[in-house]
């Protein structure tokens, strides 16, 4: 019997992937996936609003830079429609491959953009940087799917949502990676060389990553529930058409209940450290325009909007401290989702999520360390709600369109939970003079939004996983 087939002894369904490579597997791929797309989102604040919009006020400087940012999620629902058709229908392995090529080539390329301001690209290079961005986010919209099918499809019976964990661990440690790369490089460069040549290294260092990812996903065997849909010729000619057709509901409830989860984590990662690193007070921002050799202008002045004033590097550091507890608690998750249940788990996160929105001005308003705690609290409620989307999702739909269903279903949510959380936020921010109460309500209505679609849904923790088709 080929070695794609399930196992002919008694009707036996052992996974065909060792265990430990199905974890390295979809742990690597997801921690290449988001190292890429969290350089660009620390660039995106740290370096681009310069160097790609050289003409425009600071202010809309850092608003195009957000807008180029959330191109990718515009992208994410296409590319979850193009990888989860090729998923669903010739493999969760070859997409795989294809998601990763993709968004390592498009992330090595944005290493080598000239900027606008060389002579002759101030359109162009944006142009190209708005191209690229889309195609990151093409490669993303189908990377975490098939991730968190590789992880799930292969998981021992009452063991899903304690492996799906694995290819969500993926992005704290993407996002450690990558954010300490941008302090080692800030530490050790002037800031004209990092804005001159620095800001390119994690981005052409990707390509090494990329290398390691796709030898350990060439060496995979398709899944058994996959293997099954095809043995029995239930594949389906158009997957999207199906999804949309028969299961629309899980469609619509996996969008809202991923919701919250998206609009914290960029509040936590890209608009606390714009918020984090803007200035204070007046004098401030002045003397650090002085220091850069730039004019600090009346109009600057006037349309000034204090932030904590804390140093880039001592910054970066406390989100990386942050996000080391959201990789522990993302772990944590699992066996919790296992014993508990997915919905009556995510239902008491989410209310946390609720109530967390409102500590924000009081958190903030203690300095530092105040924005150590509210980075600790924040991330540790990211990985207590991001830990079991990698098997909450997957398990709302069957196996025939699961690829499909569950990729649309997630970047539907990114584009309206993440692609406008940190423009959102920014914007209510400066309409506040400062404050962050609107920005922590934004956030709790999300989570009661999230809330309400849980609350609606059923428990999928006991589904036939393997034999569950349309």
């Amino acid at each position: 019997m080929s070695s794609s087939t399930p196992a002919a002894l008694g009707g036996a369904t052992k996974p065909l992937n060792p265990r430990g490579r199905v974890i390295f597997a979809s742990l690597i791929g997801t921690t290449i996936e988001f190292y890429d797309f969290y350089i660009y989102a620390t660039a995106s604040v740290l370096v681009f609003p310069a160097l790609f919009f050289p003409n425009a006020t600071p202010a809309n400087q850092l608003l195009s830079s957000f807008a180029v940012f959330g191109v990718a999620f515009v992208a994410r629902p296409l590319g979850s429609i193009i990888f989860g058709h090729y998923g669903d229908k010739i493999g969760r392995k070859a997409t795989l491959v294809a998601s990763l090529l993709t968004m390592g080539i498009a992330t090595f390329l944005i290493g080598l953009l000239p900027t606008a301001e060389n002579a002759g690209w101030i359109i162009l290079a944006p142009l190209l940087l708005v191209v690229l961005r889309f195609f990151q986010g093409l490669a993303l919209g189908g990377e975490w799917s098939g991730a968190a099918l590789l992880a799930t499809e292969n998981a021992p019976k009452g063991k899903r949502a304690v492996f799906g964990t694995f290819p969500q661990l993926g992005a704290p440690i993407g996002f450690i990676l990558a954010n300490i790369l941008f302090v080692v490089l800030n530490t050790t460069l002037t800031d004209e060389q990092f804005l001159s040549w620095g800001w390119r290294v994690p981005f052409l260092l990707s390509a090494v990553l990329v290398i390691v990812g796709l030898y350990v996903r060439l060496k995979l065997i398709e899944s058994l529930s996959f293997q099954k849909v095809k043995d029995e010729g239930k594949v389906v000619k158009l997957p999207l058409g199906e999804v949309f057709r028969r299961h629309w509901r899980p469609l619509v409830l996996g969008t809202f209940i991923m919701f919250a989860t998206y609009v914290l984590f960029y509040l936590m990662t890209s608009f606390t450290l714009t918020y984090g690193t803007s200035p204070a007070t007046v004098e401030q921002a002045r003397a650090g325009a002085e220091a850069a050799g730039k004019e600090f202008t009346a109009e600057q002045a006037a349309g000034f909007v204090p932030g904590l004033g804390i140093a880039r590097g001592d910054f970066l550091w406390m989100l990386i401290l942050g996000v080391v507890f959201f990789g522990i608690f993302t772990l944590v998750s699992g066996p919790l989702a296992e014993r508990f249940g997915r919905r009556r788990m995510l239902l008491a996160v989410t209310a946390g999520i609720a109530v967390f929105g409102f500590t924000w001005v009081p958190l903030f308003g203690a300095g530092s360390t105040g924005a150590m705690a509210l980075l600790i609290i924040g991330f540790i409620l990211m990985g207590l709600t991001f830990g079991p989307m990698a098997a909450v999702l997957p398990e709302l739909f069957p196996a025939n369109v699961r690829y499909t269903g569950s990729a649309v279903a997630y970047n539907l949510s990114s584009v309206i939970g993440a692609a406008p959380a940190s423009f959102v936020a920014i914007a209510l921010w400066k309409v506040a003079d400062g404050s962050t109460f609107l920005v922590g309500l934004y956030l709790s209505i999300a989570a009661v939004l999230t809330f309400v679609a849980l609350w609606i849904s059923r428990e999928t923790r006991d589904r036939d996983y393997e034999n569950h088709t349309a």
